[in-house]
C-alpha cells in the first residue's frame, strides 16, 4: 500500500500591515493552501497512493511564530468548515484517506489543534485534538502556541482515538506531542498500525530528535509513524523548516519516493507488523507492573 505526506509550506502572500489580517484576507489564504493540497492529492492518487497527511495547520502559515490575534480567524469548525467541506468531496472523489490538520475553533469558544480524519468515502472519521503545547524559542525562531490554542480535553472527545479506515487503523500525534513516550504507547495499544505525525518543527536539537524518534518509537511499539514536517521558510517569519519528512516502520526507515515535489511517499505492508525476525517480543516480554510510574 501506498502512503504519502506532504512537505511543504504556506503559498499564500501574507499582508506587509498585520492589521489588514482580518477574516477575508486569511480566507484568501486558506483557500490558495486547501488548494494546494487538493493538487498534491491529485498528484498522489496517480501514483496510487491510499492515504496521506498534510502538515500541521496546513491552511496558513505557522502563524505562532508571532502573537496576533487576527490569526485567530484561520479556526474553523472541523465538522462544517470550509477546509473540512472541500476536502471530503476530494477524499471521496478520489477515494483516498486523508488526515487534515487544522486550526479549530469548537462550538464552546475553545480553540485546539487539530486533526481530522477523512475515509476514503468522504467521511468524517473523527479528529486528534493535539496533547502538548510548546510555548517559548529557540536559536531560529518562537513558537507561542499557547497564545492561540489549549490542550486536548478529555471532556470532549477521546484523548487518543484510533480510526478504523479502508487501509487500516490510523492514529495521529502532532508535532510536539511526538517527545513524550506516552503517546505512540497510548495509540499502539489502541490497535494503531500507522501514524501520522503532521509537524512544524525548526532547529538544531528539533532535527537531532527527528532524525531518531520515529525509528525508535515505531521499532519499539510495532507500527508505522509517517512524519510530515514543512520544507523552506515563510516570509516575514524567520525560522527555516528543514523538511526531511519520513516514515517508519518496525524494521526501521522506509525507502522513500520524492519524485513530486512536496510529497514524500513510501509502501507500507502492514505484514511487517507480524514478521519478526529478531525472535523476542518487546509487547509480550514488557513487565509494566515492575515500571515506575
Amino acid at each position: 500500500m501506498k502512503i504519502a505526506v506532504t512537505e511543504t509550506k504556506n503559498v499564500a502572500p501574507l499582508p506587509d500591515d498585520w492589521s489588514a489580517l482580518d477574516a477575508a484576507a486569511v480566507e484568501t489564504i486558506r483557500h490558495a493552501n486547501v488548494e494546494h493540497h487538493v493538487t498534491l492529492m491529485r498528484q498522489a492518487a496517480a501514483r496510487d497512493v491510499q492515504a496521506i497527511g498534510f502538515g500541521e495547520l496546513f491552511t496558513g502559515p505557522y502563524f505562532a511564530s508571532i502573537e496576533h490575534d487576527g490569526f485567530r480567524h484561520f479556526a474553523e469548525c472541523t465538522e462544517t468548515g470550509p477546509t473540512v467541506t472541500r476536502l471530503t468531496a476530494v477524499a471521496r472523489e478520489l477515494g483516498m484517506v486523508v488526515v487534515a490538520p487544522v486550526y479549530e475553533r469548537h462550538a464552546s469558544g475553545r480553540f485546539f489543534n487539530t486533526a481530522v480524519v477523512i475515509n476514503a468515502a468522504g467521511a468524517r472519521l473523527g479528529q486528534y485534538r493535539k496533547l502538548h503545547i510548546p510555548h517559548g524559542k529557540n536559536e531560529q525562531g518562537s513558537f507561542w502556541e499557547g497564545h492561540y490554542y489549549e490542550r486536548g480535553a478529555p471532556e470532549l472527545a477521546p484523548l487518543f482515538p484510533v480510526f478504523d479506515t479502508e487501509v487500516g487503523r490510523i492514529g495521529v500525534a502532532i508535532c510536539y506531542d511526538r517527545h513524550f513516550e506516552g503517546v505512540m504507547r497510548s495509540l499502539a495499544r489502541g490497535g494503531a498500525q500507522l501514524v501520522f505525525a503532521p509537524a512544524v518543527t525548526f532547529g538544531a536539537k528539533s532535527e537531532h530528535y527527528w532524525e531518531r524518534e520515529f525509528e525508535v518509537d515505531a521499532m519499539r511499539h510495532n507500527l508505522f509513524i509517517a512524519g510530515s514536517n514543512r520544507l523552506g521558510a515563510e516570509p516575514p517569519f524567520d525560522s527555516h523548516y528543514f523538511g526531511k519528512s519520513y516514515t517508519a516502520g518496525p524494521h526501521g526507515r522506509a525507502e522513500a519516493d520524492r519524485s513530486v515535489e512536496r510529497l514524500v511517499i513510501t509502501d507500507v505492508d502492514f505484514a511487517d507488523l507480524t514478521r519478526n525476525p529478531a525472535g523476542w517480543s518487546l509487547q509480550t516480554d514488557q513487565r509494566p507492573d515492575v515500571y515506575l510510574p
